[in-house]
């Protein structure tokens, strides 16, 4: 498995500059074409949304009072905190966050190769064998299963589907009312 915190990744802007994105994850590493990526992204003012045709996305906030995403006459939907929104990367949509700032997790998947579901978990997570994961603490603390690292929100980790052993919980809640986000990748056969 593999560590992060949020606060210790390098923000990069986004093209529009309406925000920045701090990747967790691009996988496989160093491809010019990733089938699955996960990054928190902080959305700072209403703007475009970037486009990427043929990707699938799951964006849920992490912070804030949430953000609403639009395509005139095909999509208008609000992400609130800790909910999971799917919606296909081809839209054109445009960002509007709820407050100042709005941080997301977004995971994203190569259509047809890859699939996403993202999940709001309150036990260990076990990943079904052979899908890659990340998990990201929102509240309480959590520990690694054979490391027993301790997370803290904003804090995570991610596994590719070779890095987990079949049936063995890679995290598990420490403290009462500990909630985290299960982002679990499945290939598409």
């Amino acid at each position: 498995m593999h560590h992060f915190d949020v606060e210790t990744l390098t923000p990069g802007r986004w093209r529009n500059g309406g925000g920045a994105t701090r990747e967790i994850v691009s996988w496989p590493a160093g491809a010019e074409e990733f089938q699955w990526r996960a990054s928190v992204a902080d959305i700072d003012r209403d703007g475009p949304f970037s486009a990427f045709p043929g990707i699938d996305r799951t964006l849920t906030p992490v912070a804030g009072d949430g953000v609403r995403l639009m395509a005139p006459g095909t999509f208008d939907r609000t992400a609130r905190a800790g909910e999971p929104l799917a919606f296909s990367g081809d839209l054109e949509l445009t960002a509007e966050p709820a407050g100042e700032v709005c941080r997301v997790l977004n995971v994203m998947v190569r259509r047809g190769r890859r699939a996403a579901r993202v999940d709001r978990v309150t036990g260990p997570l076990t990943p079904p064998s052979g899908h890659a994961g990340v998990c990201y603490v929102l509240r309480g603390h959590w520990r690694t299963g054979a490391e027993g690292r301790r997370l803290t929100p904003g804090q995570g980790v991610w596994w590719d589907e070779h890095d987990v052993a079949p049936g063995r919980a890679v995290v598990a809640p420490l403290s009462p009312g500990a909630v985290a986000l299960w982002a679990d990748i499945a290939p598409v056969r």
